[in-house]
Order: C-alpha cells, then structure tokens, then sequence
C-alpha cells in the first residue's frame, strides 16, 4: 500500500556485498496511520530494478471490527500499479469507473498511463469483522513510448496465474515468463516477477533476466554465501545464475527485467520526463483529473 503523502526516496539500510549479491538492501518502517509499510524501492542508492520503481511491504496489520485501511483518491501518471495480497482484501475503485475487490493471489493491474485517479478501501463485509492485511503493492515504470497511453484496468484472479512445483518448490509466475511458462499478466517491457514458498533446506535457481532482485517477506536464505534476511531485498548481480537455500520456511518475491532509463519521480508522479511531474502536480491541485465514480466526495491534496 503506497503512501501517497510520503515523499518517495527514502533512507534504507544499505548494505554493499560481493559475488552474487550487488547490494542488501533493509527498509525502514513507516507508520500510515493504523497500520505499518516496509518501503524497500527507491533508495537513495538504487532508484529501480529493471522496470520495477517501487516496493511497498504491507503489513501484516491486524484491524479489529469498524477499523481498516482508507486510503483517499489520489492520482498516478505514467506508471502501472501492481497490488497482490497474501491475506486480506483491498476494495479497489478508480476514475474509469472501476470497482474490484482484490483477494489472495489475484493481481491488480492498474495503468496509469496519461493520469487516472483511485481509492483503495474496504468493503463493509470486511471491517464489520476483526480482520488482517498483508501484501504487496509495487510501481511499474512505463516505457517512453507508452507513458501517454490510455489508462486502464485489468484484474487476474488467482487461479489465472500460473502455479507449478520447481524441484519441490511452489512457485506462481505473476508477470513474465519464467520455468517454462508465462503469466497472462500484461507487461510493456521485459519484466519478471514471481512468488516461491520454500521450505528449510530447499533450494530454487533463480530465473535469469537482466536485472534482478529478491525480497524475503518470510524467512531467512542463503545466496552465495551472503545471508538476506526477513523483510530484506537482495539486488542480485546480473548475467549469473543464481541458487538460494532456505535456512528456515520462506516466502520470496523476486522482480527484475529490462532496465528503462532515468525516471524522475515526485509523489504519485514517474515519468522520463521532469517537466511532466510538474504538469500533473498542478492539474491535480487545479482539480483537472477526473474523479472516481462513487467515491468522488474526498481526496488527498498534494502535499505541501
């Protein structure tokens, strides 16, 4: 769950290693009111890994009844949106008219392209109960090419994507293609994200692609030598191939793909372009993005 009044470079942890590690990375919590995020992308030492901008680690936060995540309209240009959730529901809606509860293991796909506005709340199903949150939620930048497109949104329910066993290890390919099969999940440029559930002792070969990273939401491995520990992003040295090892049950995610060139970025704002950044905060100040069918009678203000 993105904060959209925090500003986007943050001060991780990090930490330099050798071999198959390029850089250990150790977020820093941030508190948005309820409940917690670990913001692991960007840092001041590395802004994306391949097209991939953003990383948010999201709970796990434990709400009791009438209490829950309500995240305001707010605007994105120029980037997609990924949301996944381990366990909880998010209620998403936006300025096309879109309204989907995302559930576990169904990816939200959310393309900003020329501008879009979106809330993210719950149902009253959900906060009527004690309930819990916990997932992902990661930017994508667009290509140059395609940051002006129209916006869009696309919903993959979980048995849509892809899941099979790697030497013993459950795996679900969300976007791009990996062991032998590929996500129905759009992507713009080579892209790479998958989940894997390992437990003590397994081993998994780690996709290969140009750029490379992997996140320990649960546990503990070993990549060559060099341990990433729990709530961690291991960025990993390109053109090598790469074992871990569990040294306790782990949940991984692990992003990668083409780099894209400089984006500059500023709140809910990325583009290849510094002067576009400008242009969206002040159409968003100026009321000039439309607004979310449904829940148009609030927003967040720019920051400031």
């Amino acid at each position: 769950m993105s904060n959209p009044t925090d500003e986007l470079i943050t001060d991780c942890d990090t930490r330099h290693a050798e071999n198959a590690v390029d850089l250990l990375i150790i977020p820093r919590t941030k508190s948005l009111g309820g409940f917690s995020v670990r913001r692991v992308l960007p840092t001041r030492e590395r802004q994306m890994v391949g097209p991939w901008t953003f990383f948010d680690h999201m709970g796990p936060a434990h709400f009791p009844a009438g209490e829950g995540i309500n995240v305001r309209p707010h605007p994105h240009i120029n980037l997609a949106t990924v949301t996944y959730l381990f366990e909880g529901e998010i209620l998403h809606r936006d300025s096309l008219g879109s309204e989907q509860p995302i559930r576990p293991g169904d990816i939200n796909l959310m393309v900003a392209g020329k501008g879009i506005v979106h809330s993210e709340r719950e149902r009253p199903e959900i906060t009527a109960t004690d309930h819990t949150l916990h997932g992902l939620q990661l930017w994508l930048a667009l290509p140059e090419a395609a940051e002006e497109m129209a916006p869009e949104f696309l919903h993959y329910p979980s048995e849509t994507i892809p899941a099979l066993t790697v030497e013993g290890v459950p795996v679900r390919v969300i976007m791009g293609s990996a062991y032998g099969v590929t996500s129905p999940v759009r992507v713009f440029a080579d892209t790479l994200y998958i989940e894997a559930h390992l437990q003590p002792g397994q081993r998994l070969v780690l996709p290969v692609t140009e750029e490379r990273a992997i996140y320990l939401a649960q546990g503990e491995v070993n990549v060559g030598g060099t341990m990433i520990p729990e709530f961690a992003m291991a960025v990993l040295a390109g053109g090598q191939t790469v074992e871990v090892t569990a040294e306790r049950e782990c949940r991984i995610a692990v992003i990668g793909g083409e780099p894209l060139g400089r984006r500059f970025m500023e709140w809910n704002f990325v583009s290849s372009r510094a002067e576009r950044l400008k242009q969206a905060r002040e159409d968003w100040k100026a009321g000039r993005f439309p607004t979310v069918p449904g829940d148009d009678k609030e927003f967040i203000p720019y920051p400031g």
